[in-house]
């Protein structure tokens, strides 16, 4: 009997701390995803980078939702993977050092190829 593919969702977020609500609920969704039993993965990009930058995603909280930090931990140890975009890291002076465990420094074709094989595609 063969297994059934399981959906797959990818989330592309540009926006970090100056949006806490947005950045956030890109998160959210995430997790409800994975919930579900779909394969996730979060792209970052621009400002996104922020949301898994030590010492920055600690500090982003949106009202009435738990600190960003608590959602990023909870998609990595349920399986979600996070790219960032490498020239938007180096852009902003973030090293790898400053990036949280877990987390994939990446270039747009290796996003893109993820892209062409979703099923969905969220922006935030």
């Amino acid at each position: 009997m063969s297994e059934e593919k399981k959906e797959k969702v990818i989330i592309m977020s540009t926006t970090g701390p100056e949006n806490p609500e947005k950045a956030t609920l890109a998160y959210v969704m995430a997790n409800a995803a994975l919930a579900m039993d779909a394969e996730v993965i979060v792209c970052l990009q621009a400002d996104g980078v922020y949301t898994v930058t030590k010492g920055v995603y600690e500090h982003i909280k949106a009202p009435g939702h738990d600190p960003i930090k608590k959602h990023v931990e909870t998609f990595l140890s349920n399986g979600g993977r996070i790219f960032l975009c490498i020239p938007c890291c180096e852009e902003r002076n973030i090293t790898k050092e400053m990036i949280v465990e877990g987390c994939e420094l990446t270039k747009a074709g290796k996003a893109i190829k993820e892209i062409l094989g979703a099923n969905v595609v969220l922006n935030y």
